[in-house]
């Protein structure tokens, strides 16, 4: 028997959407500009930006390891969790998946990290919010836009 609970998170405005309206680039990540605070404070929509920016990471991670495979509209790809957040994932990869992709992956948590008698499958669908190379790998930043817990 399958209990199954299905969560849809608020939709918020793409991360890099949020990083020009803070004058910077988004895949890239290259400061063009810092904004002065004078500037963060007068215009609206970059203050909704920059704290939006902020919430989504300041989210606490958690440093698991686990194999996920990571489908999106170009192919699948065999990845490893580096930390996983309530907003997102970070995965290492050996290629790359261009920002603004829209991904799909299920995370299978152990049951003993989870402080349950079995495993809990956590099916998401997300969006590619960050790309770079980290030490001769990709690190690839997913937002979680929906997910769906399944329990044994």
């Amino acid at each position: 028997m399958y209990a199954a609970l299905t969560f849809v998170k608020r939709e918020f405005p793409r991360i890099p959407d949020a990083l020009s309206a803070l004058g910077r680039e988004g895949p890239s990540e290259t400061v063009q500009s810092e904004p002065s605070e004078q500037e963060l404070t007068s215009d609206p929509q970059q203050q909704t930006a920059l704290k939006h920016y902020a919430d989504m990471q300041s989210a606490p991670r958690f440093p698991l390891h686990l194999p996920v495979e990571l489908k999106s509209q170009t192919g699948d790809y065999l990845a490893e969790t580096q930390n996983i957040s309530a907003n997102g994932v970070l995965f290492a990869m050996d290629r790359d998946v261009p920002v603004g992709s829209i991904v799909d992956f299920t995370i299978l948590l152990p049951g003993h990290v989870v402080g349950s008698r079995s495993d809990v499958q956590i099916d998401c669908h997300g969006r590619v919010v960050r790309s770079f190379e980290d030490k001769g790998r990709r690190g690839v930043g997913v937002v979680i836009d929906e997910y769906h817990f399944e329990r044994a």
